[in-house]
């Protein structure tokens, strides 16, 4: 699941948002038809602009973690690359039908293909080739569950949605043991052991989109 952190665009998009939808229990904010269990309280998978902003990417990292694992199921050499990347198709593709469901529970379009940032990291795979391949491949696994569990805890700490918080509590643990997995076969591709004792992540930072 991909994602590069910063606090500014976040905060752009949330002082964009009109002073009103923010005051709790006006129904004049709200769109029109959308239902209130009582003043301040939402309803029933009613997500604001975190939500949105985390399925929007989170469906961008999920979708990159099958296309490349897909590829890297056909091009590698090295069974532990190959195993690991079938392991990131099966778990992606799962957590990806899930985010779907609560996608569409609320009313969130999500995107269909790859971000440019994976575009332009599927480009360069498709070029590489042999142990490059693999090192790139492997590297960039780092970075993006890296990247993805930031985005996790995030919307764990500022999203509004239930089902979508529980998902991504549920879904965090396994990126995390996929983040290990991932260090531990860059520090055997590349002997370099610090990768695979890399400082853990910790701390919900801002995701930009």
């Amino acid at each position: 699941m991909r994602c590069i952190i910063a606090a500014a665009p976040i905060a752009a998009v949330l002082l964009s948002l009109p002073a009103a939808a923010q005051q709790a229990g006006n129904p004049a904010a709200m769109a029109p038809g959308t239902a209130q269990t009582s003043p301040g309280t939402p309803a029933p998978h009613e997500m604001n602009q975190q939500d949105r902003l985390f399925i929007e990417l989170a469906t961008a990292g999920g979708l990159a973690e099958v296309d490349f694992g897909t590829l890297v199921g056909k091009k590698a050499g090295s069974n532990a690359v190959k195993g690991f990347a079938a392991r990131m198709v099966e778990d992606h593709a799962k957590a990806n039908q899930k985010l779907e469901a609560l996608a569409k529970a609320g009313q969130v379009p999500q995107p269909k293909d790859l971000d440019a940032e994976h575009k332009d990291l599927r480009g360069q795979l498709d070029k590489a080739s042999g142990a490059d391949f693999e090192r790139l491949y492997i590297l960039g696994q780092i970075r993006d569950h890296q990247k993805t569990a930031q985005l996790l805890e995030w919307e764990i700490g500022s999203g509004q949605d239930p089902a979508l918080k529980d998902f991504a509590m549920e879904t965090l643990p396994t990126v995390l043991d996929h983040l290990r997995a991932a260090q531990g076969i860059a520090s055997q591709l590349t002997g370099q052991a610090s990768l695979a004792t890399a400082a853990p992540v910790s701390g919900a930072a801002t995701p930009k989109p």
